[in-house]
């Protein structure tokens, strides 16, 4: 399930030329949380180490406008943990690959001394 929300959101944010916030005013979000979303998706992968990434936060609006609150809130939260779990793929695929290579270097050797 939790990758099926993932595929869902890399899929928004690739899917043709349109950044999310015109996707999501075409799928009738309400412009102040699209800016919000777009403002707090920024942060979350600021938060989560992304160089590019950085903090937007109109707190006046923030502390003023319910939409751009919820907004800010889903995107800070759903950039952050998709940027996370790319990190922790990436490191698996690190070290699972590692681990492959070790097994393989291992079977090598197990097989030059079977044929000596």
């Amino acid at each position: 399930m939790g990758r099926f929300w993932w595929g869902l959101c890399v899929v928004m944010l690739l899917s043709g030329c349109e950044t999310t916030h015109e996707q999501m005013l075409g799928q009738g979000f309400p412009p102040a949380y699209a800016d919000g979303f777009e403002d707090g998706c920024s942060s979350g992968r600021q938060a989560a180490g992304v160089p590019a990434g950085d903090f937007r936060k109109n707190v006046p609006r923030y502390l003023q406008e319910r939409q751009y609150e919820s907004g800010w809130d889903d995107g800070f939260r759903q950039c952050q943990a998709m940027q996370e779990r790319a990190e922790q793929q990436r490191y698996h695929e690190r070290f699972w690959d590692e681990q492959d290579r070790q097994w393989q270097q291992e079977k090598d050797r197990g097989a030059a001394r079977a044929w000596r």
